[in-house]
């Protein structure tokens, strides 16, 4: 796989077809009339709405994905014996599972050059949350007060390689 191994790159195969679809002649590389040289430019753009960095996949269960993948998982605060926490009983939390290959879903272009780097042999990028988002709760405090709070970063929205 390129993305795992970017050493194994053999290239890329190109044909060129007619409007019939038959192969059109292919000249040897090298200078043509003139001493000009045949070159081929090839640009790649991505067009989904979202960039690269902005996109996440959401998997269940059941899914057969490897790459990093954001998963449901609910909280149930009564189950771990918190009986502190008065609202809410059990919410969505989410969590981050999977395989970060060489350039998928990285967040940071650092991530990629440390892992170009390879020093002490890291272990290369992890999928972990990327974005991430409160909850609104109501619990008791030390005190035995009642304490109404949004608590952050209690939610994975996002998941990708950092």
């Amino acid at each position: 796989n390129w993305l795992k191994q970017p050493e194994s790159n053999l290239g890329i195969e190109i044909k060129a077809l007619d409007e019939n679809g038959h192969d059109l002649a292919v000249t040897f590389p090298g200078p043509g009339e003139d001493g000009l040289n045949p070159f081929l430019e090839v640009k790649v753009t991505d067009t989904p709405k979202r960039s690269r960095r902005d996109f996440g996949l959401d998997c269940d269960e059941h899914s057969t994905e490897s790459r990093c993948c954001r998963y449901p998982l609910t909280v149930d605060f009564e189950a771990f014996g918190w009986d502190w926490i008065i609202a809410p009983k059990r919410y969505k939390a989410n969590y981050c599972s999977g395989e970060c290959e060489f350039v998928f879903l990285q967040k940071y272009p650092h991530t990629h050059l440390v892992h170009q780097a390879n020093p002490r042999g890291s272990a290369g990028p992890c999928c972990t949350p990327t974005k991430m988002s409160p909850i609104n709760m109501l619990y008791f405090n030390g005190k035995e007060q009642i304490i109404y709070g949004k608590i952050p970063a209690m939610v994975v929205d996002r998941c990708g390689c950092s």
